[in-house]
């Protein structure tokens, strides 16, 4: 296993650079493509068009040395790109955690959303530079870029706590987010349509600087 992984872990001191969003030493780093996104986009023409187009990246998340397990607190750097899927902007795969503990994310550029959903309330909060979002045990959680820019935030969550991204998969998220002219629209959550034809569709849209 890589050594970010290996505990006991020392005291350390994580350098944070504000400018390139990096945490020093690093820890693992994660792209996600649309083609990671299966599922999750209310429009799977659209979704898979862009598949087959460039296939863009829709977030990153670099990581710090300290390891997902108990008693732990890994931190990690989100950064998603500005861009929209047939209107519904982009945003994380979203999970739930088996293990439910309570979470924090902190906005650190951008402009975005964070969408949180326990299987019967949805709830939303605006999320800019220097806002904390706290996540209570037992709600799903996703971020949305809501700008025109790449949005970025640090997470800091409990270790042992999980990532079960099939729960978003089988529950949803109560709601879906798209571009509004002042702020976001959210929507009533609605299933993809596995039957969709692909053969036509219109390709996912980076926003305009």
């Amino acid at each position: 296993m890589p050594p970010f992984h290996t505990p006991p872990i020392s005291p350390m001191a994580i350098a944070f650079d504000a400018e390139n969003l990096t945490l020093s030493p690093a820890g693992p780093t994660l792209t996600r493509r649309m083609s990671d996104l299966e599922g999750l986009f209310l429009d799977t023409d659209a979704w898979a068009a862009a598949v087959h187009g460039d296939d863009p990246v829709v977030y990153t998340v670099t990581s710090s040395p300290v390891p997902e397990i108990d008693r732990e607190l890994p931190q990690s750097i989100t950064t998603i790109m500005p861009g929209h899927t047939s209107g519904e902007l982009w945003m994380t795969k979203g999970h739930q955690h088996p293990d439910h503990q309570g979470e924090i994310y902190l906005a650190l550029k951008g402009r975005g959303g964070l969408l949180m959903f326990d299987g019967e309330r949805t709830e939303w909060l605006d999320m800019l530079p220097g806002t904390i979002g706290y996540i209570p045990p037992g709600w799903a959680h996703r971020s949305v870029n809501t700008g025109d820019e790449p949005y970025a935030f640090l997470a800091v969550y409990p270790g042992g706590a999980g990532h079960d991204y099939g729960w978003v998969l089988e529950h949803g998220m109560g709601s879906r987010a798209y571009r509004a002219t002042d702020g976001v629209d959210l929507r009533p959550y609605s299933a993809p349509d596995p039957a969709s034809d692909t053969a036509s569709a219109p390709a996912a849209t980076p926003f305009a600087d």
